[in-house]
């Protein structure tokens, strides 16, 4: 099913770095930033997770939590979050549930050769768990800030 502005985001229900499961409806009455990643400590998904962590308190005046999802385990997560002092749980989906429910488990290209990865994608969801915005094949140095901004922008509709 193709996701579309304006219609309910995908529900979650997940491990987190602490071993808790977190799920969508869990945040409900929150906006949120979802975002999935590849893997825990590559250049560009650590470039991607600080400037989360970086641009945190900008997200938090505007009324955002964030969420980071990739396939990694929550013990690697764990590490990932406590090395780079992360300020937001990042969620384990080894069974890629969430992945294919916001469409982000692809078909790569890479030096020729083909194969399954996730495509870097963030979305922002309401507080009522509807999406705001979905971005897909996002540049992992630019993201954090194109969805500050595009958080501000929305703000600024209200």
């Amino acid at each position: 099913m193709e996701l579309k502005i304006g219609s309910p985001a995908p529900e979650f229900s997940l491990p987190d770095d602490g071993g808790n499961t977190r799920s969508l409806s869990g945040f409900a009455g929150k906006k949120l930033i979802v975002f999935f990643y590849a893997k825990d400590n590559t250049a560009g998904c650590t470039c991607q997770a600080q400037g989360y962590g970086e641009l945190y308190e900008e997200f938090a005046k505007l009324g955002y939590e964030i969420v980071g999802i990739s396939r990694d385990s929550a013990a690697s997560h764990a590490r990932f979050k406590a090395k780079y002092s992360l300020p937001y749980p990042l969620l384990s989906d080894p069974e890629k549930t969430a992945h294919e429910a916001y469409g982000v488990w692809k078909e790569k290209t890479m030096y020729g050769k083909k194969s399954m990865g996730t495509e870097r994608s963030s979305f922002v969801i309401d507080e009522n768990g509807l999406l705001l915005g979905i971005f897909r094949k996002v540049n992992a140095k630019t993201n954090p800030k194109d969805m500050l901004d595009f958080c501000a922008e929305k703000q600024k509709e209200l």
